[in-house]
């Protein structure tokens, strides 16, 4: 992604994208206990098969739990804007970093316990548990408990204009909404922010993408 600085009208539209997101993501919550939302529920149950740091959730499950309880998402930048837009409008967690600042290549793995992970909000090291399951590259941590807290490393700031974002997805029977949700999302990275996109889908049968050669 190559992304332009927005003003005026630009910046005006992506607000009332993710405005509308807001409202159009309450269609999920079919119950006010988040955890028996069946999309919030199929990532709890994911989560239960490693281990986790307490309280850590799915990131889509933070943003859904913000429109439950009617203090909706707000504007934060326009790239984190629309990606924040297309979780809440398809309820899909969406991690997004600095490729440039990736050391070698991403991966979801496994984790020893106590690699390099700085989060985030925080100014002290906060290492992932052994057994976590967690994005990492040759440096370090990206990504604690799957999709729970990114490192300040890779972060997304309004200056990268090479970014790596990603939509998952748990429940195979989800998949043309995940491809609707990718299709979307690539729409407006070039239409909002002027940039460019190569997509890829990574699954089971074929868990490697070569990004770029």
């Amino acid at each position: 992604q190559e992304s332009k600085e927005l003003v005026g009208a630009e910046a005006d539209e992506v607000m009332k994208i993710l405005d509308d997101a807001n409202v159009e993501a309450k269609k999920f919550l079919v119950s006010d206990t988040i955890s028996e939302n069946p999309v919030v529920a199929a990532w709890r149950e994911a989560y239960q098969k490693f281990p986790t740091k307490k309280g850590a959730r799915c990131s889509m499950e933070n943003l859904l739990k913000r429109v439950l309880h009617e203090k909706p998402v707000g504007h934060i930048a326009p790239s984190v804007d629309i990606t924040n837009a297309i979780s809440l409008k398809h309820a899909f967690p969406i991690g997004c970093e600095n490729k440039d600042a990736i050391d070698g290549d991403i991966r979801l793995g496994i984790m020893k316990g106590g690699e390099d992970f700085l989060p985030i909000g925080s100014d002290k090291q906060e290492p992932p548990l052994e057994g976590e399951l967690a994005y990492y590259d040759n440096t370090g941590v990206i990504c604690r408990c799957w999709n729970w807290r990114e490192s300040v490393r890779t972060m997304l700031t309004e200056d990268v204009t090479n970014a790596f974002m990603i939509i998952e997805q748990v429940n195979n029977k989800r998949h043309d909404e995940l491809e609707a949700a990718l299709d979307e999302l690539s729409a407006m990275i070039q239409k909002e922010l002027g940039g460019t996109v190569k997509k890829f889908i990574a699954n089971k049968e074929n868990p490697e993408v070569v990004i770029e050669e």
